[in-house]
């Protein structure tokens, strides 16, 4: 079973200050695109069928912020009402009185704007959530569809996290800037243009000095994000170092026990920590002092806007509320230059996570040329390679001319060094991989002329890396056959031998496989995958011996269970003990891709050649200390 990874790759965001739950504005570092314009191009098209809900969604979050920058305009009327009734009491004024009803009104009026603003905000919010949920749902879709049609020599070159990284990592930032950056874009805009113009209609003035302490906010901006970038980087580095090495302990925990190395190892996290805490702390104590720098500047606004405008107020020709108001629109006005700047980044960032995920929807699939419909009507198993060239690069061939004639239910054994090609010579039976030159035949058919999801469903698999997922006994066996009966499950694993082991267990076969399949015994994991092949009932079959980390009992219950499964199916067997392909109808010797020697235990003996060589070595010293086959060496 695989190993599910946390695998935290391309772009992300760095927690803290401008993260989740930080003030918002931070400025973030940045990971750009190599192709900005066309892969913005390309993530826009995934929006092009919700052009009507996106267009509300601009038209509400317009108006939810045009209802929120009147308001302060509007308090400032109230103040102005509460104040001129008040000096004209203070003053004696016949009929003087502080008009209540006039302030009520102006404050329901208020208290409705606000009201208004938070439904639209609400419904932009409901409708973002929604197009961006399923945008990344139909990207998911995409990437998941994608991985099933690329060719085992893209999985071979790459690392699980990577591509892990690419489908859940990156399509997250995606999701996230979808769903929360692009409204608060809008709306930062919105809010900087709707700001200078109530701003404009109370004191072209005082307008004019604010708008002059903009340089240098800009410049203290950027200065902070040009240093708190690098450590930012420098934390997101070492956090992914730590995390590698935190999964190394715990998944090799034992081997750290066994081999007493418990000290070394929590040193090294130690020192790692260390370097991750001194990155950390400067990234964040040096983006932390944007807030007070920038409230520093507002303030040097703040005093010159009371300045001025007590200088204005004093000739008449601006009143304590419109100050008021433009006080209150100074306060806001840094906000959203910083929130744009903010956001510019994370934009970056996340046109550099989309390029990574178009790169992987861009890779070349497997060309399927057959007929969609041929089949073997009733498949024998018997197949043929005829003079098959293969190389993984075409300028270099591993097989150069292969041969070979394999008649329904033999069972085929396949020996040889490590490198010596047995792998590849089942990769090519299962079409992961297209020949160069020759033929290969199942029955007399080119197997080009088939799918190769039918190619495939004619072998049934049981490797010795063993793969089970999570999930209970019962619903791993039934993984070999869709619409399997509890009674066929259940005669597939005696016919493995694994009925008895599996009864012994507290939920027999309820009982729920944990990661990496760890609750049962890695024979327990082998004679499963048995039953599962037995269950699929396929005319042919894959076998990489797996008995030579499991005890001698279960290792002759595996025999046991691959005999029965080999019966009356044609069998190719990797094998690593020679005594345990003494019985095959023929043994292929490999060497560097070809087959350099071929025929039964004991006409390989009597020729005394590279297999004769190989069989002496494992039983030397009376058959003492048996050699894996890996092991061996040409």
């Amino acid at each position: 079973m695989s190993k599910s990874h946390n695998a935290r790759g391309g772009a992300s965001r760095p927690p803290g200050p401008g993260g989740p739950g930080g003030p918002p504005g931070m400025m973030m570092p940045g990971v750009k695109a190599k192709n900005f314009k066309g892969t913005l191009k390309r993530l826009l098209g995934y929006l092009k069928p919700f052009r009507l809900r996106l267009f509300i969604v601009l038209i509400t979050a317009i108006l939810s912020t045009l209802f929120a920058i009147i308001s302060p305009k509007i308090l400032g009327e109230a103040t102005d009402v509460l104040l001129d009734g008040w000096l004209a009491k203070f003053n004696n004024e016949p009929g003087a009185a502080i008009d209540f009803q006039r302030i009520a009104y102006i404050l329901a009026i208020l208290a409705a704007l606000y009201v208004i603003s938070s439904l639209f905000a609400f419904l932009q919010q409901y409708l973002m959530a929604r197009v961006a949920q399923k945008v990344v749902y139909d990207l998911r879709e995409d990437v998941n569809s994608k991985l099933g049609r690329l060719p085992l020599r893209f999985f071979d070159a790459r690392s699980n996290g990577d591509i892990l990284s690419r489908m859940v990592n990156d399509v997250d930032n995606i999701a996230n800037t979808l769903q929360q950056s692009l409204t608060q874009m809008i709306t930062s805009v919105v809010t900087l243009l709707g700001i200078i113009i109530m701003m404009l209609t109370i004191s072209p003035l005082l307008t004019l000095i604010l708008v002059l302490t903009l340089p240098l906010s800009f410049v203290v901006i950027a200065l902070i994000a040009k240093q708190s970038q690098k450590h930012f980087k420098s934390q997101q580095d070492q956090l992914g170092q730590l995390n590698g090495h935190v999964e190394e302990m715990y998944t090799g925990h034992t081997i750290i026990k066994a081999f007493g190395r418990e000290k070394q190892s929590v040193e090294k996290f130690r020192q790692m920590n260390e370097v991750l805490y001194h990155s950390s702390w400067k990234a964040q104590f040096i983006s932390g002092i944007m807030w007070p720098l920038m409230g520093f500047i507002g303030n040097i606004g703040y005093v010159l806007i009371c300045v001025v405008g007590g200088i204005q107020m004093t000739k008449g020709n601006i009143s304590v509320g419109n100050i008021q108001a433009f006080i209150q629109y100074a306060r806001q006005f840094t906000q959203p230059i910083m929130q744009t700047a903010n956001i510019a980044n994370i934009i970056q960032s996340t046109i550099a996570s989309a390029e990574r995920v178009f790169e992987l929807l861009d890779e070349e699939e497997e060309q399927e040329q057959a007929q969609p419909t041929k089949k073997i009507s009733n498949p024998k198993g018997n197949v043929s390679f005829e003079h098959v060239q293969f190389g993984y690069s075409d300028d270099k061939l591993l097989m150069k001319d292969l041969s070979l004639d394999v008649k329904s239910g033999q069972m085929i054994a396949i020996v040889g060094p490590t490198g010596a090609g047995k792998t590849t010579l089942v990769n090519l039976l299962m079409r992961f991989y297209n020949i160069q030159g020759g033929k290969i035949t199942i029955d007399g058919e080119r197997i080009e002329s088939f799918n190769r999801s039918y190619v495939r469903s004619l072998f049934g698999m049981v490797l010795q890396d063993t793969w089970l997922f999570n999930g209970t006994i019962r619903d791993n066996i039934a993984y070999g056959r869709a619409g399997a009966t509890e009674d066929e499950i259940i005669a597939a694993a005696k016919a493995a031998h694994a009925d008895h082991f599996i009864r012994t267990l507290p939920e027999g076969y309820d009982t729920v496989l944990n990661e990496e399949a760890s609750n049962i015994s890695s024979g327990q994991k082998q004679l499963l995958t048995i039953a599962r092949a037995i269950l699929a009932d396929p005319p042919m079959l894959i076998l990489d011996e797996a008995t030579s980390s499991v005890d001698t009992r279960t290792e002759l219950f595996i025999q046991q269970a691959m005999h029965n499964l080999m019966q009356g199916r044609t069998s190719f067997v990797i094998a690593h003990r020679l005594s345990t392909i003494k019985d095959a109808d023929r043994i292929l010797v490999m060497n560097q891709g070809s087959v350099i020697e071929q025929g039964t235990h004991e006409e390989l003996l009597a020729a005394g050649g590279f297999y004769a060589d190989l069989y002496q070595s494992q039983f030397a010293n009376g058959g003492a200390g048996e050699v894996e086959m890996e092991e061996y060496q040409s």
